[in-house]
């Protein structure tokens, strides 16, 4: 038992430290070659701080467990939800920003749905990945169409602004050195998880959905947990909620549709009941205090807590069924 958790803390350190070295090189790489600050917020930071879930589903679906990836996609958007935002709220109030009141939580809301609407033939097919990629296409135009409308086309996204900032520039050829690092260092930790995952999995009798659901899916959230209590601790708490509905975004639309494009998924109802609509139930909750009549755009340390408990029930139903 100790040599599959042993990879699985080592899988997780250096999938971790190898997707930062992946997207710093990779926007040096786009920058040096002339590509617009817009173009890579889009794309190589919005897609690249998402290569470790993105990673660990492709992993999963060629090792042809793609019931693992499934979980690693819901898992996390109901840990960054039930846990990550839980904790931070604890810690300090979080108020909803106006872009993500007017424009990103619609968009989760309707990925959401979109996600429901592919699996609830509890089969995910190349169809079904394709939709959901689609979805994903959609909203990074709409992006696009709208710096372009309110900002130079070279100013990036105002989502990935100080992700960009905080990249250190470098010459190409380091740029392009780290890129390649970082991606096999990607690769060959996300197959170390896989394959950890699997193995505890068989120990404790529990199904490699489960573990996909709370083991991988917390471990994958743990950059997300970091980023978003360090905001709120540095007092830029509007910041958290924006960085969560992003992730849980491009989990659903990207993550959620890796397997898929690998080998045809059947899934067995629990999966939609229970897991996916654990997740459909904390991203209404949080569209609850969003909108709630009367009452301000917030998420207050009560509030946290009472999702970190509902995580946490949720998360002990889980291995009691089991």
């Amino acid at each position: 038992m100790w040599l599959p958790i042993a990879m699985l803390i080592v899988g997780f350190v250096v999938l971790v430290w190898s997707a930062d070295r992946f997207v710093t090189g990779a926007a040096a790489t786009a920058s040096n070659l002339g590509v617009s600050k817009m173009l890579i917020g889009l794309t190589v930071v919005s897609l690249g701080t998402s290569a470790p879930e993105i990673l660990v589903s492709l992993t999963a679906a060629i090792n042809d467990t793609p019931i693992l990836a499934v979980g690693n996609a819901i898992g996390s958007n109901i840990a960054n939800i039930g846990l990550v935002l839980g904790i931070a709220a604890m810690i300090t109030p979080l108020p909803f920003a106006q872009s993500v009141l007017r424009t990103e939580l619609p968009w989760l809301i309707a990925a959401t749905l979109l996600g429901l609407v592919v699996l609830f033939n509890l089969n995910l097919s190349v169809t079904d990945s394709l939709a959901l990629l689609a979805g994903l296409g959609f909203i990074l135009w709409r992006l696009a169409k709208r710096q372009n409308e309110s900002q130079t086309a070279d100013a990036p996204p105002q989502a990935f602004a100080d992700e960009l900032d905080e990249l250190p520039e470098m010459t190409t050829l380091p740029a392009v050195i780290w890129m390649l690092v970082g991606l096999v260092l990607l690769l060959v930790s996300a197959q170390l998880l896989v394959t950890a995952a699997v193995q505890i999995a068989e120990v404790l009798g529990v199904s490699e959905l489960v573990i996909g659901l709370t083991i991988i899916a917390i471990g994958t959230s743990l950059p997300e947990l970091a980023a978003t209590v360090g905001a709120a601790l540095k007092g830029h708490a509007e910041m958290a909620i924006g960085n969560i509905v992003g992730s849980n975004l491009l989990n659903i639309l990207a993550v959620l549709a890796v397997p898929g494009l690998i080998v045809t998924t059947n899934l067995e109802s629990v999966v939609l009941w229970r897991d996916y609509g654990m997740m459909f139930a904390l991203t209404m909750l949080l569209v609850l205090f969003a909108y709630a009549i009367g009452s301000r755009p917030i998420i207050t340390r009560f509030e946290g807590a009472i999702i970190v408990l509902s995580w946490i029930g949720y998360t002990v139903i889980l291995y009691s069924q089991s």
